[in-house]
């Protein structure tokens, strides 16, 4: 049996068929980031905040119309932010992309792109933008700018997140082995904290693999009842952490939901307290359908689910660790003392 590896590039986008892309704006601290399959890739997804803020949610249901998307955008800006999605489908349906309801040149098509934001109003940035928020041309550059490679920590949809105390960002992993490519993306803004309180060492810590986030272990890790770390408690409701996991095995929507079931619990082994009522917790889970189902269905369904939740916890601690702090105030866990 294969050990089970990162990737060649630690991205979601070693699952073949996806690539990413993200755009910021730095005077409004926010930013958007795009997974675009090459082809509509079976789709599905898990909420499990207590505030989430999502789009087309509802048509990824197993027993709904198209059991395919064309993107999925994840973006800060609160309910603002859920106008990134627009511009991607605008962007796609340009191109033909897209979901065909009336096979009609004259009929343009209605490309399916599904989206979540975090909230990051608070965080001190130009928000007076009146009638024309960013968000519909952020997702635009984000998705022109999609590619097997994109940047880690204040980037993307995380640009403007912070993480419990420490500054958030976006952060992706992935793993091989010989069956499948498993990856995952996350935009962490948490009320909870990815770090033990007083210590640089991530909850994380127990799934790393290769050093990815500081190769610190888990031995510092200790915790006491209560004692989180959180955000301030005083003004709770402006967090979030908003994924993606995906496969190269082809799964049926139903397969895939259970995969982000499964994947959820990455959030719980990187991040205390998770899915709290003013939490937006959100995870998507993405079939590319590069690679058959094996005869086992149920036990392969199983792997790539557990897999997901080992990426997505590696990711979350990937995004902290990766994170820089582009305006001051903001504490990033590379100023932490050692």
């Amino acid at each position: 049996m294969i050990q089970p590896r990162p990737g060649p590039r630690n991205l979601i986008t070693d699952v073949e068929g996806l690539a990413v892309g993200q755009a910021e704006d730095s005077r409004a601290r926010t930013g958007v980031t795009v997974i675009l399959p090459d082809r509509p890739a079976v789709c599905a997804v898990d909420v499990r905040g207590g505030g989430p803020g999502t789009r087309e949610t509802d048509a990824l249901s197993p027993e709904t119309l198209v059991p395919t998307v064309d993107a999925i955008a994840l973006s800060g800006g609160s309910m603002y932010g859920l106008a990134a999605a627009d511009g991607v489908a605008a962007w796609l349906g340009a191109r033909g992309r897209g979901y065909v309801v009336i096979p009609r040149e004259e009929v343009p098509p209605s490309p399916i792109v599904p989206g979540a934001i975090l909230f990051d109003l608070g965080n001190g940035g130009d928000k007076q933008w009146g009638l024309e928020p960013p968000y519909r041309a952020l997702g635009i550059a984000a998705v022109e700018a999609a590619g097997d490679r994109f940047a880690l920590g204040s980037a993307g949809a995380g640009y403007g997140a912070m993480a419990g105390r420490l500054k958030g960002g976006t952060g992706s992993a992935s793993v091989v082995t010989e069956g499948m490519t498993v990856g995952a993306l996350a935009a962490v803004n948490s009320f909870g904290s990815v770090v033990a309180p007083g210590t640089r060492a991530f909850w994380a810590a127990p799934f790393e693999l290769e050093a990815e986030f500081g190769g610190l272990g888990p031995a510092a890790l200790a915790a006491a009842p209560g004692d989180y770390w959180t955000k301030d408690l005083a003004a709770p409701r402006a967090n979030t952490t908003i994924a993606v996991v995906a496969t190269d095995l082809s799964l049926t929507p139903a397969q895939a939901r259970r995969v982000a079931v499964m994947a959820q619990d990455g959030l719980a082994r990187a991040i205390r307290p998770v899915h709290a009522p003013f939490d937006g917790d959100v995870v998507f889970a993405l079939s590319t359908g590069r690679l058959p189902l094996p005869e086992a269905a149920d036990a392969a369904v199983m792997q790539a689910g557990a897999l997901a939740a080992d990426c997505l916890a590696r990711a979350v601690a990937r995004a902290v660790y990766e994170a820089a702090a582009p305006w001051e105030g903001p504490v990033a866990w590379r100023d932490l003392p050692p």
